[in-house]
């Protein structure tokens, strides 16, 4: 081979190789599993915490609202695992890197033993679940004026900071338990194609509260591929389990669950999800 060519076939060999080490490192190692006795640290708002979908679980916040049938509990017992959950109802991603008055940081509970870590968070800071309880406050079909207005869109501004937070969360979860395995579980979606009793928007307001669940779930999903972390679409798993349907898995305004919330049944199929994607069994539901 002339001295050209062969200095030529080098080059391209060399940039074949980085190019192969540049996708090797792209590709996230396959994750060890979570051993049994692990400890499992659960993060997040109300909709990880368990909002009124049974009894209030013993020795926890009570202004924290963790109920027996959040699905960190089922994941724990399904997985046989230690659970500490630090998810609370009406947490921001603020409440995870930082104190919320008595309560620490939720992110100082994770340690270097951790082994299992969900986020279930976002929600609040964009303020869906307020937002999405002004459904309440449609203009009447009598056409007698509403109570409340129609409520602001989530702003550029705080779509940056959810995600920077987001971001952070992840990074800190990395450097505090180098060997978890992070699981980002997105929110149960109670919204129908079509208005119904409990969730009584015009056409307008539906659009927009898809909107908003939409924009969520794409931003918690690239924060998770970005930080190699792994996703659950919880609302995936609401499909055919809207807030109208027989068996919702989230309900909007409800007399007997917590309104705007995922239900016992929410709860028990985001875990079965998880602990298939994890490997184990779900523990048996607990009455409510």
């Amino acid at each position: 081979m002339a001295p050209g060519r062969l200095g030529a076939a080098v080059l391209m060999r060399g940039a074949v190789a980085l190019l192969a080490l540049a996708a090797a490192a792209a590709v996230p190692a396959s994750p060890a599993p979570v051993p049994p006795g692990s400890t499992y640290v659960a993060l997040g708002s109300s909709y990880a915490a368990g909002a009124r979908a049974g009894p209030l679980a013993p020795s926890t916040p009570a202004r924290c609202g963790q109920t027996v049938n959040s699905y960190p509990r089922l994941v724990a017992a399904g997985l046989h695992l230690h659970l500490v959950d630090a998810s609370c109802g009406g947490a921001t991603t603020e409440h995870l890197l930082s104190a919320w008055d008595e309560l620490p940081a939720q992110l100082d509970h994770l340690t270097h033993a951790t082994r299992l870590v969900t986020v279930t968070i976002g929600g609040n800071d964009v303020h869906l679940v307020g937002d999405l309880a002004r459904a309440e406050c449609a203009p009447p079909r009598d056409g007698t004026a509403a109570v409340c207005g129609r409520p602001p869109a989530p702003t550029a501004a705080e779509w940056a900071r959810l995600e920077r937070n987001l971001t952070r969360v992840a990074r800190a979860v990395r450097r505090r338990s180098p060997r978890a395995r992070l699981v980002f579980v997105d929110y149960l979606d109670m919204l129908p194609a079509q208005p119904c009793a409990s969730v009584p928007y015009d056409a307008a307001g539906l659009a927009r509260a898809h909107a908003t669940f939409r924009h969520l779930a794409r931003l918690t999903a690239a924060v998770a591929r970005r930080e190699r972390a792994t996703l659950l679409r919880a609302g995936a798993l609401s499909r055919g389990h809207d807030s109208c349907s027989a068996e919702p898995y989230a309900v909007g305004h409800s007399e007997t669950a917590a309104s705007w919330h995922p239900t016992a049944a929410g709860h028990a199929a985001v875990a079965a999800a998880l602990v298939r994607l994890l490997g184990g069994k779900v523990a048996q539901q607990h009455a409510p």
